[in-house]
């Protein structure tokens, strides 16, 4: 636990303190503003089928799955480093959610925000423009309710985003041919919105 980590999660910390009337807000968003982040996947991925954007499409597909890829590279990163959440360390923290035994770092929600936000941007900038907002907010609102130091988060987003980016040239180039293969299918419907205005 560096100083200024510990320093950074006190001032937030006191910051939640001092603003009860937000809590129910943030306690909301941080638990379950997750369910956010796959409703910008499915609109996002409507578009892409409602367009034909076979490359789109792709990154979507790529977002979910990346962020499933991601959260298991977190768990390997969380029991190597093994620290403990910031409550165990600070007795006198206050908490506005439940307590957990597991690992601190990598903050599992925003490895996720952080995967999701990223294939958003390679699908649709608008769209990963938004989910890149909402990734911070739910980074800070972690730390907010007591849950994770702020490092925790940044190593979350960083985790989350840095793997989709990372391996989006070789996902792409597996994705959209296996999609396009789709298209004859009955399944088509998942990847083209042709037979819906030909109908």
């Amino acid at each position: 636990m560096t100083v200024v980590d510990a320093s950074l999660y006190r001032f937030v910390n006191r910051l939640a303190d001092r603003t009860s009337f937000a809590h129910p807000l943030f306690v909301a968003y941080a638990k379950y503003g997750v369910a956010l982040f796959g409703l910008l996947l499915l609109v996002a991925w409507w578009q892409a089928r409602r367009t034909d954007n076979r490359c789109s499409l792709a990154a979507v597909v790529w977002g979910g799955a990346g962020t499933l890829a991601a959260l298991g590279a977190g768990q390997i990163v969380g029991h190597v480093v093994d620290r403990a959440r910031p409550y165990t360390a600070m007795p006198t923290a206050h908490l506005l959610i439940t307590r957990t035994s597991d690992f601190s770092v990598p903050s599992d929600h925003a490895t996720a925000v952080g995967a999701v936000a990223a294939g958003l941007w390679l699908a649709n900038r608008r769209f990963g423009s938004m989910a890149g907002v909402l990734a911070l907010l739910m980074a800070f609102s972690r730390v907010y309710v007591g849950a994770h130091y702020p490092g925790d988060v940044i190593a979350g987003l960083v985790l989350g985003a840095g793997i989709v980016l990372v391996l989006w040239p070789l996902a792409g180039r597996v994705l959209r041919p296996s999609l396009r293969r789709l298209e004859p299918s009955p399944l088509a419907f998942l990847v083209t919105g042709m037979n819906m205005r030909s109908a």
